[in-house]
């Protein structure tokens, strides 16, 4: 074993021989050697989350013809370093009136939400935190802490605009996620587990060959988890004065931004593992896992870049639009998707991988256009309802 085929195991390998040197106890320096892992993690997320800032403000400034962070070091790069110190300086601020225990706990559990995601993710097939064989499940319970905190701030913050963005929380991110539970059962189905790793191992074919529908909800689904545009109904700054964390100053709102970002650069992540072969690509990752690790990282990267390209492209739905969405076509077409799935993936269990693909592949094109001719003829219909025009009231009466 060498730090090339297997870093993390060498480098533990290599502090617990240090620290038994020094007369510790096995246990307790594999205690220790835990614990030291957890916080290269956590160093490694929040240093990514700060690259990740400068890298914000500058797609977004190129979407909207402008150069972005440019004075503060080579291109703005410390541009985010300056941010910091300007939030840690600022004037803490508790509002009169408010829940001060819940008030201070919503933006640290915002953050830790996010951090507990990162215990699942595998960068590489031996750059983990934990194989849990119901890492799905895991990352629903573990995402939740999000929308709690964000309830948990509307409410503690004694006013009216973040109850506001909190109810609407409630509204959104739990209707929301039902067709992501739905999605997130299509890898399970097509890889035979709920573990990470395992859906990762069983993409030969990755998993967005097979359900091009199901990866398409999935991203929906997670945009409007994050409570990002179009489904920004939380934040609103147009309508409730930025919301559930309007109240907040200083690094408390710095927590509530961080975990935000880093929040969708790990669904970019999470994208990438459930329907697009993680760490695999075309077998370049058995160069060794740092190489499958930097594989990763690029699609992370890519597709949180995606989720920045829809932020910043489409305008914000309004709210009983959002939630008939959600509930009249997205949630319908998910569970139609995971029957179909399931029937096929039965009907074609025997044949080879190519013929099984390809089966999946084409459920999916004919779910996806019956799907467009059921709402092209919707549309045709009220269409028509709304062109024909109005019997006069004694008219109508007569008839």
């Amino acid at each position: 074993m060498t730090f090339w085929t297997d870093p993390i195991n060498f480098v533990a390998d290599w502090l617990m021989g240090v620290f038994t040197g020094w007369g510790m106890a096995e246990g307790l320096a594999g205690v220790l050697i835990a614990l030291i892992g957890i916080f290269a993690l956590v160093t490694f997320a929040m240093l990514l989350d700060i690259l990740l800032v400068w890298v914000e403000r500058k797609v977004v400034a190129r979407f909207q013809d402008r150069l972005g962070p440019n004075r503060v070091g080579p291109f703005g790069i410390f541009q985010p370093f300056a941010d910091i110190v300007k939030l840690l300086i600022k004037e803490d601020i508790t509002p009169i009136g408010a829940d001060k225990i819940i008030y201070n706990l919503a933006p640290i559990f915002s953050l830790m939400s996010v951090l507990l995601l990162w215990a699942i993710l595998p960068f590489a097939p031996k750059i983990f935190g934990v194989d849990l064989n119901v890492g799905l499940l895991y990352i629903v319970a573990a995402g939740a802490i999000g929308t709690l905190s964000i309830i948990m701030a509307g409410w503690a913050s004694n006013n009216k605009y973040a109850l506001m963005g909190a109810f609407r929380t409630v509204a959104q991110m739990i209707s929301y996620e039902i067709p992501m539970v739905v999605a997130l059962l299509i890898p399970t189905l097509l890889a035979g587990t709920m573990g990470v790793n395992g859906i990762v191992e069983s993409q030969g074919i990755w998993f967005v060959v097979l359900s091009p529908l199901g990866a398409l909800i999935f991203v929906i689904s997670a945009i409007a988890e994050l409570g990002r545009s179009p489904f920004d109904l939380n934040e609103a700054e147009s309508e409730i004065v930025a919301g559930f964390h309007i109240e907040y100053t200083g690094m408390k709102f710095g927590l509530f931004y961080a975990g935000e970002l880093l929040h969708a650069f790990t669904f970019g992540g999470f994208i990438s593992v459930l329907f697009f072969g993680g760490y695999r690509f075309f077998g370049l990752e058995n160069f060794g896992p740092i190489v499958a690790a930097v594989i990763f990282l690029l699609k992370a990267l890519f597709f949180y870049w995606v989720i920045m390209w829809v932020k910043y492209t489409v305008p914000r739905v309004r709210i009983d639009h959002m939630l008939a969405f959600n509930w009249k076509f997205l949630t319908p077409l998910a569970f139609v998707l995971l029957m179909v799935t399931a029937l096929v993936s039965k009907l074609l269990a025997g044949a080879s991988a190519g013929w099984h693909a390809a089966g999946l592949f084409l459920a999916n094109v004919v779910v996806g256009w019956l799907t467009i001719e059921i709402l092209k003829a919707h549309a045709r219909r009220q269409r028509e309802r709304e062109e024909t025009p109005a019997q006069p009231a004694v008219q109508a009466a007569q008839h």
